[in-house]
């Protein structure tokens, strides 16, 4: 299979076309999952990236009244999905790997099981705090950060396992996506200080980089500049959202820490019905990926959300 990075180098400079997918919930079929990629494929996405996510927590009330805390995890099947999208479409799959909910050895396996089914890409995250806990916690023997992963990313590249007696046995050959916030991380003091975790991470063999959803280009070509100046010359990926619905204005904003701006805000408002909203999103996000390509982006990644429709429009009024 083809990694990310040489995708890119392949395009010679022609800007490419990508989407983020999620999982399907516990008990539901991959045929729904399908369904809303096939009518992505016309536009020849190089590569599909599948999120990856941790376990929850509910509590159940027994018959003797007390609760009792049970793990679940509500979207599994992330690294058979993405065999299952590259048998079926022949494109290159792109699992995320989080800190959150595993143990070093837990990811040492996925990650073998990933090399042996050819896939070459993982894209190397954190991932979020339960729900209910507010602040992320490891998971005993797991990693604290994106960077601690990624180490272990790149060590199993060097031949380097956690059992001492595999080392140099067989290397794996992953490329590496990193996330960046060009509106910073919100656990970060300041974007200067983001930043320079950002280059921690390209330090440590991280080979490209994948952007958070954002409204406004000029803080992305701003963002760009900034890592440009501190010496990150890896590409970076802007990663795009279309609006949805009239929610979004304020469920996007607290989940994703992330501003839109009034003029989009003030349209979305005056919006009478979701089909409205749908219009508007697509009409805003067809203008921001123009602006980009002309600016020269290696790719534009659209964050489905399992949901093609409006990707569909936008793609098609751009490639």
């Amino acid at each position: 299979m083809t990694k990310v990075t040489q995708h890119i180098a392949n395009a010679n400079n022609k800007t490419l076309f990508s989407f983020e997918i999620l999982p399907p919930l516990k008990g539901e079929s991959i045929t729904g999952l399908f369904k809303g990629i096939e009518p992505l494929m016309e536009f020849k996405p190089p590569f599909i990236d599948v999120t990856y996510h941790r376990e929850e927590y509910v509590y159940k009330q027994r018959p003797n009244g007390f609760l009792e805390k049970i793990t679940t995890r509500k979207r599994p099947g992330t690294v058979g999905i993405c065999a299952a999208i590259m048998n079926r479409f022949h494109v290159d799959a792109v699992p995320h790997i989080i800190c959150g909910g595993f143990s070093k050895e837990e990811t040492e396996n996925a990650l073998i099981d990933l090399n042996f089914l050819g896939i070459d890409n993982v894209l190397a995250l954190r991932g979020d705090a339960i729900k209910s806990e507010g602040v992320f916690v490891p998971e005993p023997d797991g990693h604290h950060y994106a960077t601690e992963l990624l180490g272990q990313i790149t060590s199993m590249n060097k031949g380097q396992y956690l059992d001492e007696e595999m080392n140099a046995m067989y290397a794996t050959d992953f490329c590496i996506g990193v996330a960046a916030y060009p509106e910073k991380h919100f656990e970060a003091p300041n974007l200067a200080t983001d930043i320079k975790y950002l280059k921690r991470k390209i330090e440590l063999g991280a080979n490209y980089i994948v952007t958070q959803m954002f409204f406004d280009n000029q803080k992305y070509f701003d963002f760009v500049k900034r890592c440009r100046e501190e010496g990150i010359t890896v590409p970076i990926i802007p990663g795009l959202k279309p609006l949805t619905t009239r929610k979004q204005l304020n469920i996007l904003p607290r989940i994703f820490h992330i501003d839109l701006p009034e003029v989009l805000a003030e349209s979305i408002e005056a919006c009478r019905t979701d089909a409205d909203v749908r219009k508007v999103g697509v009409e805003w996000c067809i203008s921001q990926s123009k602006e980009l390509m002309a600016g020269g982006v290696p790719c534009l990644h659209y964050y489905s959300m399992g949901k093609s429709e409006s990707v569909r429009q936008i793609a098609s009024a751009l490639f």
